[in-house]
């Protein structure tokens, strides 16, 4: 008898909701049948019936009665089945998959991150700006290396320019697509050379170095082998540390001091000037393959007739780091190195007023005779070959594609170099120095030099027993920028005890003479709480920080400043 054919009526109240058909059919397979163990065939049920034909349940009916847990019979066997306490039907809610976006809808989901405004997209970082623009307003900004840019300057670097890749010169570019890139970097040549007055037929210039240290390197990089010699002016003396430095222990400190070998020169200990006799004998006995004129914390003029002499003397290529005075060079105000040097390094941002980043200029086409002196390793024939050797030493050796955004604003920065407007500034920035420098000196205050003829001066703090490191946290308490710096003892020993103050900054806000005669009051005010918390609490950072803690002074001096500051408007701000 077959029994793939037998059904039974199935019917279960309490998941009656969920199955709809009751017949449920079950084959068996007949591969089992034996003759010896014939198989009755029987109808399938799940529950055994009552004479009439319903389920029974053995612990009482199912209506009306409380019981949660019920028995009831499958296949023959006994099973406690566990009661809904809900009588309500049970509803499986049927699952679908999400539709599928339209394209617009997929287009609009990229979209929308790229058209959110700072506060919008990261309110985090955007609260962060905003409280570092505050702190530009309501402070005395007095760090030499610092200024305040326009608002075209920053409107570019903030520009779709910084979208674009453009690996290469003008005209030679890895990527496609940069007509107009090419257009703008050549316009930014045109323009550095016209600032400097600077021939194109005897100069070039390379304005893709992210920096000035970046510049100097490439400098180095195109023009030496690694384990050459350079020579430069020691960090301590005023000089940077691109031009290869050495710590007094002799830890190598940055890539020109790993990769080359260097030999630094001093100023005198008791004049704070450049002794250009000692300068001469070592160039002579080291014999140099560049000697670098040029420092960060120099606060005179430099003698580029007599680096030129050194220089022929020694063989040496002669490259001047302009990255502090480039604005005095453009503007006229001090001496131009490109009378007499080769190669002229510089930042943009100085000084200059521009966006953060570096240049190089060079000499190109023949060489030539000047003041009856040879420039370049003494050899005046041929041709210069500084060109093709920088280029490549920028990109591809030490860089990628160039920031065109800073290009752009650089060339926005070389228009303004060129005016009148400029040149005005340039010149109340060296008289805003020379007043703040008075205004110490009637002080009692010790100057390295003994004043300045550019854009900075050092204090010698030691006279009043102060650290430079404790005295720049003190002004920076009380909302003036400036920073430490070693000097030269009198007896040639290098002391930490000095601070570097410069003036374009707050010559960029409007600062004038008077204005620097309140702000050396400040910074006098400054030492005199500075001595006091050393005397009360020591010169040990962890317990000098103690005693500025709540210091009245300090929250005195502070409001002082920040009533003052917010007097000058800040370029490029809207409020």
């Amino acid at each position: 008898m077959d029994l793939s054919k037998a059904q039974s009526g199935l019917s279960l109240d309490f998941i009656k909701n969920s199955i709809t058909d009751d017949s449920v059919p079950l084959q068996i397979d007949t591969s089992f049948r034996s003759s010896s163990n014939p198989v009755r065939p029987v109808p399938l049920q799940f529950f055994e019936e009552k004479e009439d034909g319903a389920p029974r349940f053995e612990n009482g009916e199912r209506n009306g009665h409380n019981n949660e847990d019920e028995e009831i019979w499958i296949l023959g066997k006994s099973m406690c089945v566990k009661r809904q306490r809900d009588s309500k039907p049970v509803s499986i809610p049927c699952k679908r998959l999400p539709a599928e976006p339209s394209l617009e809808q997929r287009r609009a989901a990229v979209r929308s991150w790229g058209n959110q405004r700072l506060e919008e997209a990261d309110p985090e970082v955007g609260e962060i700006m905003k409280k570092e623009k505050q702190r530009q307003v309501l402070g005395i900004e007095l760090i030499a290396s610092e200024n305040f840019v326009c608002r075209a300057v920053m409107e570019a670097l903030g520009s779709h320019l910084t979208n674009k890749y453009s690996e290469g010169m003008p005209g030679a570019r890895y990527y496609t697509g940069n007509q107009f890139i090419d257009q703008i970097e050549t316009l930014c040549h045109e323009r550095a050379l016209a600032a400097f007055n600077l021939d194109s037929e005897k100069w070039g210039v390379n304005v893709q170095p992210y920096s000035c240290t970046s510049a100097n390197f490439a400098v180095y990089t195109g023009l030496l082998l690694p384990g050459d010699r350079i020579m430069g002016l020691d960090s301590p003396s005023g000089g940077h540390m691109s031009h290869g430095w050495y710590m007094p222990g002799g830890k190598k400190v940055s890539a020109a001091s790993i990769f080359f070998e260097s030999f630094s020169y001093k100023v005198n200990p008791q004049t704070g000037y450049i002794d250009y006799d000692k300068l001469e004998e070592k160039a002579l006995d080291y014999r140099p393959k560049i000697l670098i004129c040029g420092g960060s914390s120099y606060p005179r003029e430099w003698d580029y007739a007599r680096f030129r002499q050194i220089a022929d003397r020694c063989g040496a290529v002669l490259m001047c780091d302009m990255a502090h005075i480039s604005g005095l060079v453009a503007a006229q105000e001090c001496t131009s190195p490109f009378d007499y040097c080769d190669i002229v390094t510089s930042t943009t941002h100085k000084s200059l007023r521009g966006p953060r980043g570096g240049i190089i200029f060079y000499r190109r086409g023949a060489k030539s005779k000047k003041q009856g002196m040879c420039l370049s390793y003494g050899d005046c024939s041929g041709q210069y070959d500084f060109e093709e050797k920088i280029n490549f030493a920028v990109f591809p050796s030490l860089q990628g594609g160039p920031h065109n955004n800073h290009i752009a604003a650089l060339a926005i920065t070389l228009k303004q170099v060129a005016t009148p407007e400029y040149k005005a500034y340039m010149q109340q920035v060296k008289k805003n120095a020379q007043a703040l420098a008075s205004a110490l000196l009637r002080r009692k205050c010790k100057l390295v030099t003994g004043g300045t003829d550019n854009h900075l001066l050092l204090w010698d703090l030691t006279t009043l027993g102060l650290t430079g490191k404790c005295y720049e946290k003190v002004c920076e308490m009380c909302h003036i920028t400036l920073n430490k710096t070693a000097i030269f003892g009198d007896n040639g020993t290098i002391s930490p005890g000095g601070v570097r103050i410069g003036t374009p900054a707050m010559t960029s806000r409007g600062c004038l003479e008077s204005d620097f005669e309140t702000i050396a009051d400040f910074l006098y005010r400054a030492a005199q709480i500075t001595s006091a918390v050393q005397r009360d609490h020591g010169k040990l950072q962890k317990e000098f920080l103690k005693g500025l803690h709540n210091n009245k002074d300090i929250i005195d001096l502070r409001n002082r400043v920040e009533a003052f500051a917010a007097q000058f408007a800040m370029p490029g701000f809207d409020d």
